[in-house]
């Protein structure tokens, strides 16, 4: 396994040499394997975006699944481009604005988490090192893959630019790690993925959807009393995009419980129907339902989340 990784990178490397404007011409072929071929979970992008715009006509829906494809195909090829990108052409093609927030937050001394979601290149966003002052520790919460080499070959593509990979299971710890070095991080989090059962904390009203939604972000920010901002994405034109940093909060420990979270989600929907193609629609993300979830849950017990301790015994200087 380990040697077919290894081919497989060098593969994906030799086809990162080659120009944008050929990759794009391989996406365009993408597209008609994807969609008109194989009709990659279209079943699941119809429902998904039925539901969040019932406003909109069928040819409206439709035009949207068209772009969406063509984005996701873009998205594709853009991401192996990554794994030999120049700085220079990344701060070219992603560009940040509103990072003297950030700059100014870790000159103050305050770690800062951003929220983002799985919209434009979230792969590209892990070049925000070369947007910020060296005093700022640049970081991203990821779920390991199950396949340790594919996973090597997802870290060195993430990481080339600066930016730290943090396994989603050991955030906490690892933030809180940072703090006691007294170093200043600026962390990722990528927010609007499914929690699972025993993480359900809270639901909110997203594309007219209720929807659980995860809470670990929120709990990390409050703990550590970190700024809290909001990425607003934006594709420009094939392959540009801009990200704004949108202060939320640098106090989030004077919001009430959930209204970070409630605000992220506020301010992710408006970014979503700015431009709806963008958004990874092939993802199952109303598959848990409060109907189901109270069946599942026990007023006795509830559904312990299995990370709560670990919260607990931080807060207590345990860890």
């Amino acid at each position: 396994m380990k040697i077919l990784a290894t081919l497989l990178y060098g593969v994906l490397y030799v086809l990162s040499l080659l120009p944008l404007r050929v990759h794009y011409l391989i996406a365009e072929v993408l597209y008609l394997l994807v969609y008109r071929v194989a009709r990659y979970r279209l079943k699941v992008v119809r429902k998904n975006l039925a539901t969040s715009f019932p406003e909109r006509s069928t040819e409206e829906l439709r035009c949207i699944e068209r772009q969406f494809y063509h984005w996701f195909c873009d998205y594709v090829v853009e991401s192996v481009k990554l794994l030999s990108m120049s700085q220079e052409q990344l701060r070219r093609r992603m560009r940040f604005t509103g990072t003297e927030l950030i700059d100014q937050a870790v000159a103050e001394g305050q770690s800062c988490a951003v929220y983002l979601g799985h919209y434009c290149n979230w792969e590209w966003i892990s070049s925000l090192p070369l947007w910020l002052s060296d005093k700022a520790h640049c970081g991203q919460i990821y779920h390991p893959l199950e396949n340790a080499e594919l996973d090597r070959i997802f870290l060195r593509l993430r990481q080339r630019n600066g930016a730290v990979c943090i396994p989603l299971f050991e955030a906490a710890r690892t933030i809180v790690g940072y703090k006691r070095q007294g170093k200043c991080v600026v962390v990722g989090y990528i927010s609007d993925q499914v929690p699972f059962w025993h993480s359900i904390h809270h639901w909110v009203d997203f594309l007219h959807h209720d929807t659980p939604v995860l809470s670990g972000t929120e709990r990390i920010v409050r703990m550590l009393d970190h700024a809290a901002y909001y990425l607003d994405v934006r594709r420009v034109r094939r392959g540009y995009y801009e990200a704004e940093f949108k202060l939320i909060s640098r106090h989030p420990k004077e919001l009430a419980e959930y209204e970070l979270t409630d605000i992220y989600f506020r301010l992710l929907e408006q970014t979503i129907r700015r431009d709806p193609p963008y958004w990874l629609w092939t993802h199952n993300r109303w598959k848990r339902t409060r109907e189901e979830f109270n069946k599942r849950y026990d007023p006795k017990r509830g559904i312990v989340d299995a990370r709560g301790d670990l919260f607990t015994r931080i807060r207590k200087g345990e860890l």
